[in-house]
């Protein structure tokens, strides 16, 4: 089995933040370091074990849709290559490998921009006590799992700790502005709509997903954090998929199924995952990679 990195270690750069997966660094005034582990949360709870390779899927995949989506918009990549990193960082090339990027500093844009092509997850719980997504007003009668004939733009709040809360697009206005609160929703719904059609010319329906922006130095919105990877979106075995139903997913999905099974309170501690369970969720997130940048090893 690959090694699994739960917690990483680089002692003399300074620890920024400890999130449910990623850790960053700064490495100096202008630049920072995030190392994607192989932590897994589920509920908002980040378990005790970890997924091996998941850390590398994920960074992997971000750095495959970061260099992809230039045209739409730029991005807080300066490289994911451990070779060109600062000197400073050279010691700790082995545990970076795969599983990191140099990235520009942002201001970040307090709201994650979601956009929803399927009506699924929270979105369908609102749907059916409100007959809305967000505020946004849907035809009666929709299905779970039902396309939407354009995608939803539904942000929601960062937050630190527990859960995002979703907001109207209305709200993010009054919260920025209206010119940037467009920017927002139109980029993002072009990254979605370009990911959606690659990866259905892959076999791969994205249901959803979110993205995170920050201003650089010079004032301009740059794309940030991870980009349609499957902790940031839901991800469909195309040739599954039938509206009306749960549909089953190559993303996290396969964890909180299996959670729900268990008598657990969903607050901390997490429990531990059998065996099989990891190594079902390790196949997913791999195959996953492997499908959409057609790259087969990872290593």
């Amino acid at each position: 089995m690959p090694d699994i990195l739960l917690h990483t270690d680089l002692d003399t750069i300074p620890l920024l933040s400890h999130g449910k997966v990623r850790d960053i660094y700064e490495v100096d005034d202008d630049k920072l370091l995030i190392v994607t582990s192989d932590r897994i949360s589920a509920f908002d709870v980040v378990l005790p074990v970890g997924i091996p390779d998941k850390g590398k899927v994920l960074n992997q995949l971000s750095l495959y849709w970061f260099s992809k989506t230039t045209h739409i918009v730029q991005n807080h990549v300066i490289t994911g290559d451990v070779s060109k990193y600062p000197s400073q960082l050279a010691p700790y090339r082995d545990q970076l490998h795969q599983r990191s990027m140099l990235v520009k500093k942002l201001t970040p844009i307090l709201f994650e921009c979601v956009v929803r092509g399927y009506l699924y997850g929270s979105g369908w719980k609102e749907y059916q006590a409100t007959g809305s997504v967000s505020g946004i007003p849907l035809p009666d009668g929709m299905e779970l799992a039902e396309k939407f004939p354009e995608p939803l733009f539904t942000p929601s709040t960062k937050a630190e700790t527990g859960h995002d809360v979703n907001v109207s697009e209305s709200d993010m206005t009054l919260a920025l502005n209206p010119e940037m609160t467009q920017r927002l929703k139109d980029i993002s719904v072009a990254l979605y709509s370009f990911g959606r059609a690659e990866a259905e010319s892959k076999g791969i329906i994205i249901a959803d997903t979110k993205f995170e922006f920050g201003i650089d130095a010079t004032g301009e919105l740059t794309l940030m954090d991870e980009v349609l990877t499957p902790d940031s979106s839901r991800f469909w075995p195309a040739e599954a998929y039938q509206a009306g139903r749960e549909q089953p997913s190559y993303d996290k999905q396969f964890v909180r199924e299996y959670l729900e099974t268990l008598e657990w309170d969903k607050s901390e501690p997490g429990p531990e995952l059998g065996t099989d369970v990891i190594a079902g969720t390790a196949e997913r997130y791999r195959q996953a990679y492997f499908t959409l940048s057609g790259n087969q090893e990872l290593a």
